[in-house]
């Protein structure tokens, strides 16, 4: 037996691999429901109805999936071009501390809502792009790994949120809680549904998909980063700026990033604290895998590990399972989708 690379993988099997790399994960996460003594479909069904089955549990889904929708852009972007960004989580809080330290701004305060929300925004964005680019720059310059570079700096930016949040940035009235400075009501995120923590960063979320999407497939920026990351000799030899394509797509990736981590405190918290995400950045790597590095596959890879990681929570309760068994399947969903990926480039010959 031998692995055949296929000359044009058909369109088809592209678009069934992360069907069938789900169904599998979800198979698999059903022996070990089974093994802990509990039905299986009972089980999937009261995750589907505590992520579904109630205004509230629908609209917790929808607020976990809009930050997994901007960091699975980060990391589908990036990785799109074979810059390997691995520092997802590092950015996230880089763009929720420039958040913080934007409103603590009189003049930020003192601006309309919109101006206000717009200003806060861009700064989470761009400190999600400043951690990105610095180790782009040490592999332009020097060929350092970046997997190295950006896994490290997600423990040194957490350090340095925590370190803030302690120090300067520290809330006087939290009682001695470690959380800053809560961000002026100019610059909070209206709501979607009244009594809910639903926001509008899930519309910013959306329409940040489509555009990158659009961006990817319609421009000549798109198809130099897609050139960069199937080959990067040949698309130098075609003459394809390699150093400023990489570059352009840090501020992407890292934009995604920290304008996640912007949304998530401008929208939901109101403040920084060092459990602001819960592995939000890592997780983006799995929504991306699970995506196929496609932007508009990035929301409906979102959707579904929203729907496990809240759903859970109920199905843990009425079935005493542990609601690890959601990561669990994210997890397999990921190794199943690397092997429906490579499925879909390789046949199997004698």
């Amino acid at each position: 037996m031998r692995f055949e690379r296929r000359d044009h993988p058909s369109r088809g099997l592209t678009l069934a691999a992360p069907l069938v790399a789900i169904l599998a994960a979800l198979l698999g996460a059903g022996v070990l429901i089974a093994i802990a003594g509990a039905n299986p479909l009972e089980a999937y069904r009261l995750i589907l109805k505590g992520a579904l089955g109630s205004r509230l549990g629908f609209s917790e889904m929808l607020t976990r999936a809009t930050p997994l929708i901007l960091t699975g852009l980060a990391a589908a972007v990036a990785f799109r071009a074979r810059l390997w960004n691995i520092g997802g989580e590092g950015q996230f809080y880089m763009g929720a501390l420039a958040v913080a330290a934007f409103g603590m701004i009189p003049a930020i305060a003192a601006l309309p809502a919109p101006l206000a929300i717009l200003f806060c925004l861009i700064a989470g964005a761009v400190a999600g792009m400043v951690l990105l680019l610095l180790p782009l720059g040490l592999r332009l310059k020097f060929g350092v790994d970046e997997v190295v570079t950006t896994l490290l700096l997600n423990f040194v930016a957490v350090l340095f949120v925590s370190l803030m949040i302690e120090g300067p940035m520290k809330d006087p009235l939290a009682f001695g809680w470690p959380q800053s400075v809560p961000v002026p009501d100019s610059a909070l995120l209206p709501k979607l549904l009244e009594r809910t923590r639903l926001h509008a960063g899930l519309v910013i979320a959306v329409v940040m998909a489509v555009t990158v999407w659009w961006i990817q497939s319609r421009t000549v920026f798109g198809m130099r980063a897609r050139a960069a990351g199937l080959n990067p000799r040949a698309a130098s030899f075609a003459g394809v700026p390699l150093g400023r394509t990489l570059i352009m797509v840090a501020c992407l990736s890292g934009g995604m990033a920290g304008l996640a981590g912007a949304i998530e405190v401008m929208g939901v918290k109101g403040y920084v604290s060092t459990d602001l995400s819960p592995n939000y950045g890592y997780s983006g790597i799995i929504i991306a895998m699970l995506a196929n590095l496609s932007a508009l596959g990035v929301i409906a890879a979102a959707l579904f590990s929203a729907v496990m990681f809240v759903g859970a929570d109920s199905m843990s309760r009425a079935l005493g399972i542990p609601s690890y068994i959601a990561d669990v399947t994210v997890a397999l969903s990921l190794l199943t989708m690397l092997v429906a990926i490579f499925l879909t480039q390789y046949r199997i010959r004698k």
